[in-house]
């Protein structure tokens, strides 16, 4: 999501806007390596100004049932889950009215945390300050808090090596905001530390914007705040390295203890007392007593006793033992699919399906659809050529059924056979006997061949628009069925197979050039496969072209 102008975002690019903008607050910026209106690095949407009007509908106007501050309703300055109009998640900050009463100050502040982007925060996507609204727009985060899942668990406490991996990713975000100029993080706490749709965990953006209203950077109780903020309330880096020793303090123990009496304790060489019984000694005495070591230096009472944001992650890294775990395997989470988001004109029934990754719903549509989509293609055509063609037909019917029947494995043998069967005529003017090659050499000569013609064609072209085999033009449009790739492509879907899907989707284009179907299909594989940008382009790029057929259908 860009910051386009559109029903759900105001457009930042425009320059007559843009010199406007710059007279009312000139220290605005757009955010490093970001075009106006484009996506930053990774996929994270450029920062811009949304609507009042945007957000309400997001969170269905700010509905209790959207929620999601730990503190729920009691919380100052709420937090609720919206979904904009192209289906991405965000988190909607709402601040106490007149909590920023000068708008400037609020949007040079947002500003400033906009410019940044990283995988281990929360990154701010967009504000809004709408008469006395005060509103900040971030990624949203769906697996919880760090101390949701500390202090207030239910199937399982965090292991060891995951809590390693939370102090150093926090640490990595800490030391990324100092390198970028934004050293001051208010209130950190484990309620700060957010996991992501893979079980990674990350830093809310909000801690880095403070309420210029109250001048407060600390919620929590008094036991936890810094020494030196109770004798001036001014927040220093050396500050957020106190409040880190506390976070250190909750991975260690598994609950909220004072620094004073943790300490108390460390002195007294008591730290196997102050370990969470939960992990039931499944961790290294060893590491443990380095961490413990960090968070004393970081609750040291002088500021300048403490160790900065480098320290924090050269100490850290050395600890990390199980790197090519996932977080979310480690959490015991399910891995999260993100949806691609969607363009913003209404969606046909397949665009929504795939959209939603709803692959039961895509079954069903191309059951209905059948192969009236396919281009130049009939039944006729394949019954007037030889026994060969007549064969691959039947093969067809059979993969058909299977198909429809919900016997996917079934399916995309029969598929497989009638590709196989018909790739190998146009290879050698002759269809070779099953007898002659197994099953899976023959599919293995199908992917080689395929893969070569793909990458000797132009993307986005017919396949060998004419290909000449056996001194005869034969147009692959009119033989190869896209539909049986489409639907071959989803039964590995089905099958856990994106790869696979991925290049299926990626012949029916070639075959059928213009089909919306096999943009569609090849996002559901990118969007299976993580890569959501890219998903994001086939979507939008499947809208269009089912636009432009409906556009010229209706003679326009």
């Amino acid at each position: 999501m860009g910051c386009c102008e559109s029903a759900y975002l105001k457009q930042r690019n425009s320059s007559e806007k843009d010199q406007r903008r710059g007279q009312k607050y000139p220290n605005h910026h757009q955010p490093n390596g970001t075009a106006a209106g484009g996506e930053a690095s990774g996929g994270v949407p450029a920062f811009g100004e949304f609507s009042l009007a945007d957000l309400k509908a997001a969170t269905n106007n700010f509905s209790s049932e959207n929620i999601v501050s730990e503190s729920g309703e009691k919380a100052p300055n709420l937090v609720y889950k919206g979904r904009l109009q192209n289906r991405r998640w965000i988190a909607v900050k709402k601040f106490t009215k007149m909590a920023w009463p000068d708008p400037k100050q609020f949007a040079d502040e947002a500003w400033g945390v906009g410019k940044l982007r990283y995988k281990r925060l929360a990154n701010l996507i967009g504000y809004c300050c709408d008469g006395d609204e005060r509103l900040l727009v971030a990624e949203y985060m769906p697996n919880d808090t760090l101390a949701k899942h500390l202090f207030h668990w239910e199937n399982q406490t965090i292991e060891w090596a995951m809590r390693l991996r939370v102090a150093l990713y926090i640490a990595e975000a800490l030391d990324y905001c100092s390198t970028e100029g934004r050293p001051l993080y208010h209130d950190l706490n484990a309620y700060r530390v957010l996991f992501d749709e893979n079980g990674d965990p990350r830093l809310s953006c909000f801690g880095l914007m403070k309420n210029s209203r109250d001048g407060k950077s600390y919620s929590t109780n008094l036991a936890y705040t810094p020494p030196e903020y109770l004798r001036n309330g001014r927040v220093t880096p050396e500050s957020v390295m106190f409040s880190f020793g506390t976070v250190l303090l909750d991975l260690l123990s598994g609950k909220h203890i004072p620094p004073t009496h943790a300490l108390d304790m460390i002195r007294g060489k008591n730290i196997l007392l102050l370990m969470d019984s939960h992990l039931e000694g499944n961790f290294s005495t060893e590491e443990a007593t380095t961490v413990f070591g960090l968070a004393s230096q970081c609750l040291q009472y002088e500021p300048r006793e403490r160790p900065n944001t480098k320290d924090l992650v050269a100490t850290l890294a050395p600890l990390q033992n199980k790197p090519g775990v996932p977080s979310y395997v480690m959490l015991g989470i399910p891995k999260g699919e993100e949806a691609p988001p969607t363009p913003q004109n209404s969606l046909s029934p397949m665009g929504d399906a795939c959209t939603r990754m709803d692959l039961t719903a895509i079954h069903q549509i191309l059951v209905m659809t059948h192969y009236k989509d396919d281009e130049g293609t009939n039944e006729l055509s394949f019954q007037e050529w030889t026994q060969q063609m007549r064969d691959m037909l039947e093969a067809r019917k059979r993969g058909d059924l299977a198909f429809r029947d919900k016997d996917f494995k079934a399916a995309i043998d029969w598929y497989s056979q009638v590709l196989a069967s018909f790739l190998l005529f146009l290879h050698t003017g002759y269809v070779m006997p099953q007898d002659d090659l197994s099953f899976h050499a023959l599919a293995a000569f199908v992917s080689k061949l395929a893969c070569e013609s793909f990458l000797t064609s132009k993307f986005g072209t017919r396949l060998s628009h004419n290909l000449l085999i056996t001194n005869k033009f034969i147009d692959v449009g009119t033989m190869v069925s896209p539909t049986v790739l489409a639907r071959r492509s989803l039964c590995y879907l089905l099958n856990d197979q994106p790869d696979a899907a991925l290049r299926d989707a990626m012949q029916a284009q070639c075959v059928y050039p213009d089909w919306s179907t096999a943009f569609y299909m090849q996002a559901v594989a990118l969007a299976k496969l993580d890569m959501h940008k890219d998903a994001a382009d086939m979507l939008s790029e499947a809208a269009s072209l089912e636009d432009k057929k409906q556009r010229g259908g209706r003679g326009s």
